[in-house]
């Protein structure tokens, strides 16, 4: 069994309009949710062997605290600049290039590309919404079948 688990990142702040897009921060409202949707996580059981995230400050931040509250490795977690405004195909192609040891990942990314994951994968989750987790079971051997393969179970939990 494989467990890909997708998040959208933690709610950002807008308040800087000087900003880069790629350097947007958390807001309050992330900062609650991200460690509350890791302690969720944990409740069900579901424990991360690896974290890949997206560079872009809210994403990293995301990963960071979930990570954090999941109580996981500092090597655990690893940023990829493929996942900033990554589509599904090239969020699939970073699920591949896992190695096959490992049992669950956690992917800390963007929309759309997230959410047009999350439907290709389940057919029923249209929109993850900020710090939204998607949770998909696959009953295959290599990460690199993940892309055609049905989920045997899926699940989506949201802060609100």
């Amino acid at each position: 069994m494989k467990t890909l688990v997708l998040v959208r990142h933690a709610k950002s702040a807008w308040g800087d309009p000087t900003l880069a897009d790629h350097d947007r921060p958390l807001n309050d409202r992330g900062r609650r949710d991200a460690p509350e949707m890791a302690r969720r996580l944990r409740e069900r059981g579901v424990l991360p062997d690896v974290v890949r995230a997206s560079t872009a400050v809210r994403a990293r931040t995301t990963a960071e605290a979930m990570a954090a509250e999941l109580d996981l490795p500092a090597d655990a977690l690893r940023l990829d600049e493929r996942l900033y405004g990554a589509g599904p195909d090239t969020i699939l192609d970073v699920v591949a290039e896992l190695a096959d040891e490992t049992g669950t990942v956690m992917i800390v990314a963007h929309d759309p590309g997230l959410s047009d994951l999350a439907y290709r994968l389940s057919g029923e989750i249209e929109h993850l919404p900020t710090c939204g987790v998607a949770e998909f079971r696959f009953a295959v051997w290599s990460w690199a079948e993940v892309a055609e393969a049905d989920a045997v179970e899926v699940h989506l939990d949201t802060p609100r």
